[in-house]
């Protein structure tokens, strides 16, 4: 069974992904998928989730990591406007 995030790996990875804007330009990464790693604070940036979770593979790792979408403070959003 893959390990759940707990709100301490959130809180930290959000972090991660604040300072890392703060230090780097993400204007062309806008859209792209970014994959945190609370733990080592490395970051992934692809198309989407399968797209790093295939870069992780290729380097033969298998840790849980936090997503958002570059530009947005979440990956995906459920519901629709109303």
């Amino acid at each position: 069974m893959p390990a759940r995030a707990t709100k301490v790996d959130v809180t930290r990875a959000q972090q991660i992904w604040a300072d890392y804007q703060a230090n780097h330009d993400i204007s062309d990464r806008i859209g792209q998928a970014v994959g945190i790693d609370p733990s080592s604070g490395r970051i992934w940036f692809g198309k989407d989730i399968v797209d790093i979770g295939e870069q992780m593979k290729a380097e033969g790792l298998d840790i849980p990591l936090y997503f958002v979408r570059a530009g947005r403070d979440y990956y995906y959003r459920k519901g629709g406007r109303r």
